[in-house]
């Protein structure tokens, strides 16, 4: 039974789409067990909105509207902020004045955190008021908890995830369906996983965004957006797709978060990847997403579910704000991130290394092959294995190459050489081969 001596704690509810109406609506469903469960009633007191007159499928009492973004923070009854409308600027200025003015934040705001997070905790840490983000990555999962409190115990030696459920889709259609890309994103689109302008999710800086908080939280300190290697979905075939299956081999779009021991260096990347066909992150299609933590004393563990939509994602606000509840009425627990300095910087990309899959569009003459092979052997890259398929288009053949470890930096080097041959056709096609 909720503590009678304690009134409800009052929500100020920046930003009313999809979100912000499953938050709402949820809420309202639950409200009896999240009363017995945090001894305390978490109620809306005002909903800030740009639209007052915008058809909303849930209805809202008249007086709980406003399009006072301010209003949120100036009104000394709301204890709690919930950030919902995404973007930088504003953002930035409304999270910034709740905390000043001793509000709890909550927020799904990924590009905010990965952005400007780390002006945002520096003014959490001042303040000891602290900003809750779980629904700022995968949606549903609970995986900011996770690295946060389950798995505080362990250095964690790497995270390999499908975050973005879009690029999931997409890649997914095209393998099982055979569609190409265009028809791939349209179908995405008509379905609602793709937004018209989908470009933050296919170019991968979605991912990107989801990929450094995880990396921030893992390894204690603030990754920078400019160190961080992102390439997206927009270049991949469906013949690469075709390539990768004969190879054993689906393709991914995988953030990759590694601790280098020798350096304390940090890796973090996000590129369209080949992932062994038999492993348990080839078989997660459609806008599913999962995350692969390896930690020291835990092992493996995997995280699996929804990494989008309004319920979801309004699940794991509605878990931001039931923690807010907890900590308002005790006041203990960090205020979101905890720098610890036992790991190094990122680790240029050009350091980073792995197996390669590349296809070439080359001339259909002898010697071609060849010499393919000696910019690859003048840069001590080996070749694995080769595919030159038979029907082609006359005058031109592709040529896929498995190569073997290399640094990317080497790898960079040498394609540089290979456009500049006389019988290559096209920009060579490159993505990682991920040992996981």
């Amino acid at each position: 039974m909720a503590n009678q001596e304690q009134p409800p704690l009052q929500i100020g509810l920046a930003g009313f789409g999809n979100v912000g109406a499953g938050v709402y609506k949820n809420l309202l469903k639950n409200r009896a067990l999240l009363e017995k469960r945090l001894g305390r009633g978490l109620e809306v007191r005002r909903i800030a909105v740009r639209d007052l007159s915008k058809p909303r499928d849930v209805e809202l009492p008249a007086d709980l509207m406003t399009t006072d973004l301010d209003s949120l923070v100036e009104d000394d009854a709301i204890d709690i902020v919930v950030e919902l409308i995404g973007g930088t600027d504003r953002a930035f200025d409304l999270v910034k004045a709740a905390l000043e003015r001793g509000k709890t934040v909550v927020t799904g705001n990924k590009a905010l955190l990965a952005e400007r997070g780390q002006e945002l905790f520096a003014i959490a840490d001042e303040r000891k008021t602290p900003i809750y983000f779980e629904a700022a990555v995968a949606g549903g999962i609970p995986i900011i908890k996770t690295v946060q409190e389950s798995l505080v115990g362990n250095h964690i030696e790497a995270v390999a995830g499908i975050i973005n459920g879009t690029c999931n889709y997409i890649l997914t259609r095209m393998t099982e369906a055979g569609l190409d890309y265009p028809e791939a994103l349209a179908e995405a689109q008509q379905l609602g996983y793709a937004e018209a302008d989908p470009t933050l999710d296919i170019n991968g800086w979605d991912a990107a965004h989801k990929a450094i908080i995880l990396a921030s939280l893992s390894y204690g300190c603030w990754v920078p957006t400019d160190r961080v290697y992102v390439e997206g979905i927009e270049k991949i075939t469906r013949r690469d797709i075709d390539f990768a299956q004969r190879f054993g081999y689906v393709v991914k779009l995988l953030a990759v978060i590694r601790l280098h021991p020798d350096s304390s260096a940090i890796e973090l990347r996000v590129q369209p990847s080949l992932i062994p066909r038999g492993h348990i992150l080839a078989s997660v299609n459609g806008v599913f997403n999962a995350i692969l933590i390896r930690g020291d004393v835990v092992g493996e563990t995997l995280f699996y579910g929804s990494g989008a939509g309004q319920d979801p994602t309004s699940s794991s606000v509605i878990s931001d704000l039931a923690d807010a509840a907890l900590w308002r009425n005790n006041c203990e627990g960090h205020t979101g991130f905890v720098p610890h300095g036992l790991y190094g910087k990122p680790l240029p990309i050009e350091e980073s290394a792995s197996k390669y899959y590349l296809r070439v569009e080359a001339d259909d003459q002898p010697g071609v092959l060849a010499q393919i092979a000696r910019v690859l052997g003048d840069h001590d890259i080996g070749i694995l294995s080769v595919i030159q398929p038979e029907d082609h288009e006359p005058g031109s053949a592709p040529i896929v190459l498995m190569l073997d470890y290399a640094s990317f930096g080497t790898i960079r080097a040498a394609l540089a050489q290979l456009k500049a041959l006389d019988c290559i056709r096209e920009d060579p096609v490159l993505m990682r081969v991920e040992s996981l």
